[in-house]
């Protein structure tokens, strides 16, 4: 409202202000066009020729819109074919959002000509049809999604890989990320992808080469990684192991092994086993020797006693330990086994009874029960041979078992 009122002020002083000029400033204007003149006043005609110039500047710009009205209707079709596209896009990423793929897909493609981000139309199209399992119709959208878009590569490789991966087209896939990895290395979603594809087709020494990629981008949780870690130095172990020729192969993945995994019990065992199979038994006996120092476990102390590198030298090392766990079953038995390569009858006998002692174990009985046969003693060696048989069946889970009704 005060606007209106100032307006309305502003206007009655600025027409006080030209009739005042109107009045004070006389003059007039002489237009002579052969014998024939005109005259007006000068305020008169100046109004009359300001009116002149509005009308001629209106009729030129008519004029020069009526100059190009096929250009014109071009450009209003196509701004109108792009609203529709745009209206026809939203609807068929609604319809993907719902899980109507047939209907997204139609929409999809139908806009893609007329889209201004046709690479995104055929790329969800290509996505629809492939849920459809249209697999076809799916390779053709992705090209023409290529063909739609300059610079579109990483994005339709990517789409590509996905699709492979849900399809267990596992080494297609990797042969596509390997390519996109080497274009554009370090990408977080290639990656994700190598991942999964690696682990799909059990493929442990590429998946060992990309965790710490994966780890140095904070792709994979700490967890994670350290339980992919031992699962594929584990698989590789096992892989190289079963080959006594291949036991260079196995050194090298542990030396290429990160330091927390080589306290792994579990891959210690592998990895000695693969030595022994490689006739590698020193390297061996050294391992678990120098493990066992920062980290004493059961396997590692029964497989210490299973190999045959020095008994002499070894029976002192397991002594030095007996004196650090004098009732170590386990420790016991493998130093009566020591004592049996070194011909130490009697302190095997007495190794071996310790232990029992300690913790009675079918496999010390049945020590005892071999070690007393060959020594002549057979009263006691059938005693142990049946106290190695009863508590091995203890052992044994609950089964039926035949009787004197049902045979």
């Amino acid at each position: 409202m005060r606007k209106l009122i100032l307006l309305i002020v502003l206007g009655l002083a600025i027409g006080a202000l030209f009739g005042q000029l109107m009045q004070t400033v006389p003059g007039y204007w002489l237009v002579r066009v052969g014998d024939r003149s005109f005259q007006t006043s000068f305020w008169f005609g100046l109004i009359l020729l300001l009116a002149v110039f509005f009308i001629l500047h209106f009729l030129l710009r008519v004029l020069a819109r009526l100059r190009h009205p096929v250009g014109r209707l071009k450009l209003w079709n196509s701004r109108n074919r792009n609203r529709n596209a745009m209206r026809r896009t939203v609807r068929g990423l609604v319809a993907m959002s719902e899980g109507r793929w047939k209907r997204a897909e139609k929409s999809l493609v139908k806009a893609a000509d007329d889209s201004s981000t046709p690479l995104v139309n055929y790329l969800s199209a290509a996505l629809a049809a492939h849920y459809q399992g249209r697999y076809d119709q799916a390779d053709t959208l992705l090209k023409r999604a290529h063909m739609s878009t300059q610079g579109a590569d990483t994005a339709v490789g990517m789409m590509q890989a996905q699709l492979m991966l849900d399809r267990q087209q596992y080494e297609e896939a990797i042969a596509t990320l390997t390519r996109l990895d080497k274009q554009l290395p370090d990408h977080p979603q290639v990656l994700k992808q190598l991942k999964q594809a690696y682990l799909s087709v059990n493929d442990w020494d590429g998946l060992r080469r990309l965790l710490p990629r994966l780890a140095n981008q904070q792709l994979i949780a700490d967890e994670e990684r350290r339980e992919l870690e031992q699962r594929a130095y584990r698989e590789l172990i096992l892989q190289a192991g079963r080959n006594p020729d291949d036991v260079e192969r196995v050194r090298n993945l542990w030396a290429d092994m990160p330091d927390h995994l080589r306290t792994n019990v579990e891959l210690v065992v592998l990895y000695t086993e693969a030595l022994v199979r490689g006739g590698e038994e020193g390297i061996a006996e050294r391992l678990l020797r120098h493990t066992l120092k920062e980290h004493w476990d059961t396997r590692l102390v029964l497989r210490y006693g299973l190999l045959s590198v020095d008994p002499a030298r070894q029976l002192v090392y397991a002594e030095k330990w007996l004196q650090e766990r004098p009732n170590d079953p386990d420790l016991l038995l493998t130093l009566g086994r020591l004592s049996l390569r070194n011909a130490y009858w009697g302190k095997a006998q007495e190794y071996f009874e310790s232990s029992q002692r300690q913790r009675p174990s079918g496999v010390v009985c049945a020590e005892l029960a071999r070690l007393y046969a060959n020594l002549g003693e057979h009263n006691k060696s059938q005693l142990y041979y049946r106290q190695s048989v009863e508590l091995l069946d203890k052992s044994l889970p609950a089964l039926p078992q035949p009787s004197d009704d049902n045979r």
